[in-house]
């Protein structure tokens, strides 16, 4: 990453605090479009500088920080939307909340990763849109989920004739919610197949055994459609699902995931780990193998979930579908 001049912003709901890094400048403006404009003349004229060398870096807090890098990436400025992880770990144990002292924490994390870091690019109106699409679709799965539990509760102790009303209300919320869930699908699949660069990507990823249209759907999303991350790796930490050690001289941890990771994708990783096991071919094979060594089942479904992702990638990047050659054995 070329020499910019590092901006940190704490964003809350309605104000920006703004750290210039090079001139040590502290400052406050609305969380607004009035407030950006004044964030922008303030630091190029404090700065002396142009648009183009500044790299603005903040937190990504959802809606709060939505019109910051909306406006920033219309105006082709350079910044970095970090994960609340990200600057959570960068930051260390800290006592209370100092937007001024947050703010320049923010700036010192970018200085400091700046070799590793790169401009965040925003997804395209199609993949937002899938996204949205993605986490109605968790809500109503949620919704009838719950009550296909409380069914099941009152078929346990069901008297024929008592709870009747109750039975064919939840019958009939069920069968609606199956409905609803069934035309966001169908959403989300009509706008993957009208854009050439989704559709592509998400047929390839569905190649893949163990990963279905939901999956690949939700691929596409958190990837920005394969932008975002460089590598299955990355995706990995991501999601949740690579394990990593904690170690402290000569103590050596056991490796574990992450806990603040991604939880739906690696719930649906999981879902397709569990898939891919009942299929015949190398995912199956390796399964079996491990399970007649002793191995831990939980090490092992992680495996696998992990060589999902990466044969993912692999397609992505060469850009050939998956080929299960267990198929073609004798």
């Amino acid at each position: 990453m070329k020499n910019f001049q590092i901006i940190g912003v704490d964003v809350s709901k309605s104000t920006l605090d703004v750290y210039l890094h090079t001139a040590k400048i502290h400052f406050q403006v609305d969380n607004s479009n009035q407030g950006m404009v004044e964030l922008l003349g303030r630091a190029l004229s404090s700065l002396n500088c142009k648009p183009a060398d500044l790299m603005i870096c903040f937190e990504n807090t959802g809606k709060y920080s939505k019109l910051l890098s909306v406006m920033l990436d219309s105006q082709n400025i350079k910044f970095l939307m970090l994960s609340a992880l990200e600057i959570k770990k960068s930051l260390g144990l800290t006592r209370g909340k100092n937007d001024k002292i947050d703010a320049m924490r923010i700036a010192n994390y970018a200085i400091e990763k700046r070799e590793k870091l790169k401009p965040t690019i925003l997804p395209g109106v199609n993949v937002d849109r899938i996204k949205a699409l993605l986490s109605l679709r968790e809500k109503l799965v949620r919704h009838r989920t719950a009550y296909k539990n409380g069914l099941s509760d009152l078929k346990d102790c069901y008297v024929e004739g008592e709870n009747a009303l109750i039975v064919e209300v939840q019958l009939n919320l069920i069968s609606e919610l199956d409905k609803q869930i069934q035309k966001v699908e169908d959403e989300i699949r009509m706008i993957i197949h009208s854009d050439d660069s989704l559709e592509v990507n998400y047929n390839l990823a569905k190649s893949v055994i163990g990963v279905g249209p939901i999956l690949a759907a939700y691929l596409i999303a958190f990837t920005n459609n394969f932008i975002n991350f460089d590598n299955p790796r990355s995706f990995a930490c991501f999601a949740g699902i690579a394990p990593f050690s904690e170690s402290s001289g000569k103590q050596k941890g056991n490796a574990r995931v992450h806990p603040y990771a991604n939880k739906q994708l690696k719930s649906l990783l999981n879902m397709g780990a569990m898939s891919a096991i009942r299929i015949p071919g190398e995912l199956k094979n390796y399964y079996l193998s491990r399970e007649k060594a002793g191995k831990n089942n939980m090490s092992t479904m992680n495996i696998i979930r992990n060589k999902i992702v990466f044969r993912v990638f692999a397609v992505i990047k060469r850009k050939v579908p998956y080929i299960n050659h267990s198929k073609f054995a004798a």
